[in-house]
């Protein structure tokens, strides 16, 4: 079996929390915070659903991994949070979909235009920003979806790229093009992995991107897949503030995947300024032909 394919299957575990030095990067004395945000103004996925008051399988996720590193993971579904205090916290992450100032079927508080603003400006003036999955489905910018936009919007410069649609889940291969960013070195892959996924078109991609994992296309199925290889995981800064993002998050057994906490643990310390990484953009580099989308 060949080491890539290996996490398309429980032998996965091979890649524990312990391959990668993650705890000197958070064996820090202070415990920090982060403020994990899971609303849906438009379509709730199930890895962010909850029942009843037991929390998602990515909120558990999260919140486990932050027991063992000493992060304090708060998870909420209420836009009202930044209206609130954001100084308290380290990192902000979102999985999350539609409008969020703008009412949804669930019933949960919508985020004011106010706090927009006042999310954009924590994460200018220096918080970390982590988005998985849909958080590229969220405040789209104006103008045909399956068209890239000269302006976008606010949100959209931050993260750094903007979801079209998706194809079938199937299994696709994903270009490490960052193998020494923090969650990838140590793991041994050489220059790809294969993964049972969701996967994401993207486009409006900011120029300034780091990327870490590029989405090879060749051979999906799916008609928006039809393009030449794009950017699936970046490092940008945003202002001051550091911004990941990754498109994975779909399935449940992706998160369950210990390849992929290693990843996600590897990306917070990056992003509350505990590791360093190297991201000077290389977009024109590693995925030369990103903007181009099907005709």
């Amino acid at each position: 079996m060949k080491r890539r394919e290996m996490l398309l299957s429980t032998s996965a575990a091979l890649f524990g929390l312990s391959a990668f030095p993650l705890r000197r990067a958070f064996g820090q004395d202070k415990k920090r915070k982060v403020l994990y945000f899971t609303r849906s103004a438009d379509f709730e996925h199930s890895a962010v659903q909850r029942n009843g008051d037991e929390l998602s399988i990515s909120e558990k996720v999260l919140t486990d991994l932050g027991k063992r590193h000493n992060v304090e993971v708060v998870c909420t579904k209420d836009g009202r949070v930044f209206d609130g205090d954001l100084d308290q916290y380290d990192a902000i992450a979102f999985y999350t979909s539609g409008d969020l100032t703008k009412a949804d079927a669930r019933n949960t508080p919508p985020m004011t235009v106010q706090g927009k603003k006042r999310l954009l400006d924590a994460i200018a003036a220096g918080k970390g920003f982590v988005g998985f999955h849909s958080a590229t489905d969220t405040f789209h910018s104006a103008g045909e979806r399956n068209q890239n936009q000269t302006e976008v919007d606010p949100y959209i410069a931050m993260i750094g790229g903007e979801f079209i649609t998706h194809g079938p889940q199937q299994v696709a291969t994903m270009g490490i093009a960052s193998p020494n960013f923090p969650g990838l070195r140590d793991q041994n892959l050489g220059d790809s992995f294969e993964l049972n996924e969701e996967w994401y078109a993207l486009k409006n991609f900011a120029k300034d991107i780091h990327v870490i994992l590029v989405q090879e296309t060749e051979g999906m199925k799916g008609e928006c897949y039809q393009r030449p290889p794009f950017p699936a995981t970046w490092a940008r800064m945003h202002g001051k503030g550091r911004v990941l993002y990754t498109s994975l998050g779909h399935r449940h057994d992706v998160w369950e995947n210990e390849f992929v906490q290693n990843g996600i643990v590897g990306g917070f310390s990056w992003a509350m300024g505990l590791a360093d990484a190297d991201i000077s953009p290389n977009l024109d580099k590693v995925a030369p032909k990103a903007a181009e989308l099907p005709k």
